[in-house]
């Protein structure tokens, strides 16, 4: 599928981002609270889709919410489904958006989670306690891009 028909997806619960500077990711530690998914795992910006939002729409939302910086949408690059099956199956969209460093310097950490940084993409995909459906999707595109 392309960038533009996968965008166009109906069906696809929210979006996550691999948003990247130089040979690393954007990624924060979940909240540690039983009641929500991965709680306490590394994570990507994203989230849910809110009713009548595109997925980049979605994309860009969640990462102004988490992160206070605004992806311009030709920072986006590559997609992909994934699914994710805890607590429960569901299809999103995995996206790519490049950073610049200004955009890194600006960031803001929002209420949502314990702490970020930007991550060599080597150590996320390989830590023991980052959500493993993200990883998979990390490591296929890194591996793409060398």
């Amino acid at each position: 599928m392309t960038f533009e028909t996968l965008l166009a997806e109906p069906d696809l619960y929210g979006a996550k981002v691999a948003a990247w500077c130089g040979g690393e990711i954007l990624c924060y530690q979940r909240d540690d609270f039983a009641h929500i998914p991965d709680p306490g795992l590394w994570d990507l910006p994203g989230g849910v889709r809110e009713t009548g939002e595109t997925l980049l729409d979605c994309a860009i939302r969640e990462t102004w919410e988490e992160f206070g910086i605004a992806l311009p949408q030709d920072a986006f690059g590559d997609a992909a489904r994934f699914v994710k099956f805890e607590p429960h199956r569901i299809e999103a969209l995995f996206l790519t958006a490049r950073l610049t460093p200004p955009m890194v310097a600006a960031i803001t950490f929002g209420e949502e989670g314990q702490q970020w940084r930007m991550m060599p993409v080597a150590e996320f995909v390989t830590r023991p306690d980052a959500v493993r459906e993200l990883q998979s999707c990390v490591a296929t595109w890194w591996e793409g891009m060398g």
